[in-house]
């Protein structure tokens, strides 16, 4: 039986006490670090220039294993959202009416991302108004670093 891996959260006090952090493995590893640095990348096949997301080491276009991180303009659209209901993990819990959006990137509609909504890279995950949410609305990319150091990706209404 494989053991069950609890996941990542921020554990240490105060704001984001206790949200999920992200994971990352050797593929992926490079986003994270693109942005600590505040830029938005997507690994691109070498050979074939296909874009794919989420990382891995093969271009499941080519089969190719050459890979380069190819740097976005940090726009796009919110693709879809959900309002969790209830919220799935305690610590989200003190923060009722935040959202969960998938953004459809300008450069790569085909590639897409998931993340929150807010009104600025370091507010509240509730910080947006649930009825300010709509598809197809024109978003830009922000980071936040997380109490753990993790900076992740959030995103801001390119017209608030």
């Amino acid at each position: 039986m494989t053991p069950r891996v609890p996941p990542a959260t921020d554990s240490r006090p105060g704001d984001g006490c206790g949200l999920l952090l992200p994971v990352p493995d050797e593929d992926g590893a490079p986003f994270w670090e693109y942005a600590a640095r505040g830029e938005l990348r997507i690994q691109a096949c070498d050979d074939c220039g296909t874009l794919r997301f989420p990382p891995r080491p093969c271009c499941p276009h080519c089969q190719s294993f050459a890979a380069r991180w190819q740097k976005m303009s940090g726009r796009g659209r919110i693709w879809s959202y959900v309002l969790p209901h209830p919220p799935l993990l305690p610590a989200y819990a003190a923060l009722p009416g935040y959202n969960a959006i998938v953004v459809e990137l300008a450069e790569a509609p085909r590639i897409r991302l998931v993340g929150n909504l807010v009104t600025a890279a370091d507010a509240p995950l509730n910080s947006v108004a649930p009825s300010r949410l709509r598809i197809g609305a024109p978003v830009k990319a922000a980071f936040h670093t997380l109490p753990e150091g993790v900076t992740v990706p959030r995103w801001l209404l390119e017209r608030p």
